[in-house]
């Protein structure tokens, strides 16, 4: 094989979640090198360090349960799969850098994330409170409070006048 061969993948890793929760990265990562055993039609698969830590990135019971990945195949023979990342975004985020370097205009992208920025360094300021509304919760509390009191009043009058009358009789 004079080339490499490359694609891209979108591994769904949903059946992950019907085995058992202490062994599902371990299966996610085998299902990962079944996948790339069917498509690329070989046996010798090699998953970059990278991959492994994007399944194992949440624990053994959580692992994604879709992955984006690039398959390799290289001159050796084995199937090297990584990380998909997207070139044309780190292509147009070089092209920004040069750009915003030689005193162009900001892209709508970034005079938004300028505009997200300048939001979250102003400090928020705190509403003060109003000292009526106060007075009304606490005029809310005492009418709450004064009816109780009485019922306990009357309840414990009516008890001792029932312990005289069966006293007397």
């Amino acid at each position: 094989m004079s080339q490499e061969l490359e694609r891209v993948y979108t591994i769904n890793l949903g059946k992950v979640l019907l085995s058992v929760d202490t062994h599902r990265a371990p299966r996610a990562i085998n299902m990962i090198k079944e996948f790339a055993r069917h498509h690329m039609k070989t046996g010798d698969i090699r998953i970059e360090e990278d991959l492994a830590h994007q399944v194992w990135s949440k624990g053994v019971r959580s692992p994604p349960r879709k992955i984006r990945v690039r398959m390799s195949k290289t001159d050796e023979g084995y199937v090297l799969v990584s990380p998909y990342t997207d070139e044309k975004e780190s292509k147009e985020l070089s092209k920004e850098k040069k750009d915003s370097s030689k005193g162009k205009k900001k892209s709508s992208k970034e005079a938004k994330k300028e505009t997200t920025k300048e939001v979250k360094e102003t400090p928020t300021k705190e509403v003060k409170t109003d000292a009526p509304t106060k007075e009304v919760k606490e005029t809310t509390k005492e009418a709450k409070e004064t009816p109780t009191k009485e019922v306990k009043k009357e309840t414990k009058k009516e008890t001792p006048s029932k312990e005289v009358k069966k006293k007397s009789k």
